[in-house]
């Protein structure tokens, strides 16, 4: 029998900051304004986990200009 593991497509706003190692409030402002894109689902928000890479990459490029 072969075993099967369903990766989640989406992400909620806790489990991203976990992610990145910031806190709930912080996660919460950055998706708020845009920063880290999400889409509103009923009452909760969802974030694709290429949108998370989407802001690490983006932060990334930000230390490597500002270092530069």
């Amino acid at each position: 029998m072969t075993t099967v593991t369903i990766q989640r497509k989406w992400h909620t706003t806790a489990e991203v900051a976990e992610m990145l190692g910031f806190g709930l409030s912080k996660t919460k402002a950055l998706v708020l304004s845009g920063e880290i894109r999400s889409v509103k689902i009923g009452r909760n928000r969802r974030i694709l986990p290429a949108w998370v890479d989407e802001y690490v990459e983006r932060c990334a490029a930000d230390a490597e200009r500002w270092a530069a």
